[in-house]
């Protein structure tokens, strides 16, 4: 037997500012909060499916530079193109991380900055 990632925990300084994005981008509802300014986002089923829920910590030290892990995302109802419109209206920006010109994938940031990809269209859709 194996072990599978089932959540995946971001340090943050607006946790409520984040949960609201990666709900939108991702369609994940919350699914807990914590007293400390704890939240924690996952799909609509609730916990302990096929998908990692995103628990976001809230903390006051500055962002240590770029991520050493980063998420990927895949459009699953629209083309990238969509996708990327849908995701930057909601708030991502692009960012240059020396990504090539004719790369597949757009590189973007949440509203913190984290670096997250948009990939191709890879994964069936729902």
């Amino acid at each position: 037997m194996a072990c599978r990632i089932s959540e995946i925990v971001l340090e943050c300084h607006d946790p409520e500012l984040l949960a609201r994005f990666w709900c939108e981008v991702l369609d994940f509802v919350e699914l807990d909060r914590e007293a400390e300014g704890c939240i924690e986002i996952g799909p609509r089923e609730g916990f302990g499916g096929p998908q990692s829920t995103i628990f976001l910590i809230r903390t006051d030290l500055p962002r240590p530079g770029n991520n050493r892990l980063h998420i990927d995302v895949n459009p699953t109802d629209r083309d990238q193109a969509a996708e990327l419109e849908r995701l930057l209206a909601a708030g991502a920006v692009p960012v240059d991380v020396g990504q090539p010109e004719d790369a597949s994938w757009h590189v973007l940031a949440d509203p913190e900055g984290n670096e997250f990809c948009l990939l191709s269209t890879r994964l069936a859709p729902v």
